[in-house]
């Protein structure tokens, strides 16, 4: 009775009330979705990245085919001439019509050298000779024993003050001394002319004359001597 009477209170003002408040539950979830799915059409949008078309650019020409080279045609060359072979020259052997005849050779004849006055000259033989070793006496460390001669003055000279120039002349033997001295030019003093003498015979000093073939030899070597005071 009461199930009766619940569906009898669906009819009338109630249906029509439920139905519209159907209706206008279901215009709101319809905005609502409607709402949605613009918010989401706009998301797409602004996630969508622009592409930069580019238009292709054409591709270049082909290059120009070459023309093919002119084919050169070449011009045409004689053959060489065949070598022919050499002539055959036959050998022909011909008699001479002039005969020889051998003729016996003259008889040598002897002729004798003619006789002249004048001497037969022998060439002298050439003596290649060695350099000369020659030379003369030498004097020997001069300054040292002039300076002792000196020295030496005679004291009876240089007292009277007696000064001179004496020449003299000295044999100097192969070792080198002096003998035999001479006076070739006297002072005017008797006392220097001999002290001349004595102290060169006593101080000097020489290297000996030399033969040619080198060998020491005695030879006479002459000087002056000078007394002169300071």
């Amino acid at each position: 009775m009461s199930y009766a009477n619940q569906q009898q209170g669906l009819t009338g003002p109630k249906l029509v009330a439920l139905i519209i408040a159907l209706a206008i539950v279901g215009s709101v979830g319809l905005g609502m979705v409607v709402f949605l799915a613009v918010d989401a059409v706009k998301e797409a949008i602004e996630r969508v990245t622009t592409v930069e078309v580019k238009e292709e650019e054409p591709p270049p020409p082909p290059p120009e085919e070459e023309p093919p080279p002119e084919e050169v045609t070449p011009e045409p060359v004689s053959p060489p001439p065949p070598n022919a072979p050499p002539p055959l020259v036959e050998n022909l052997v011909r008699e001479s019509p002039v005969q020889v005849v051998d003729r016996p050779s003259p008889p040598e004849v002897f002729r004798k050298p003619a006789v002249t006055n004048e001497p037969v000259r022998i060439a002298e033989p050439v003596v290649v000779q060695a350099p000369s070793k020659a030379r003369g006496v030498q004097p020997k460390n001069q300054r040292s024993w002039a300076a002792r001669i000196q020295d030496n003055y005679p004291r009876r000279a240089a007292q009277e003050e007696i000064e001179g120039t004496v020449g003299v002349r000295v044999t100097v033997t192969g070792d080198g001394r002096a003998t035999g001295c001479s006076v070739t030019a006297s002072s005017g003093s008797n006392i220097l002319d001999e002290a001349a003498c004595k102290d060169l015979e006593r101080y000097g000093r020489f290297d000996p004359a030399l033969n040619a073939a080198g060998d020491p030899i005695t030879a006479s070597w002459s000087t002056r001597i000078t007394y002169k005071l300071n």
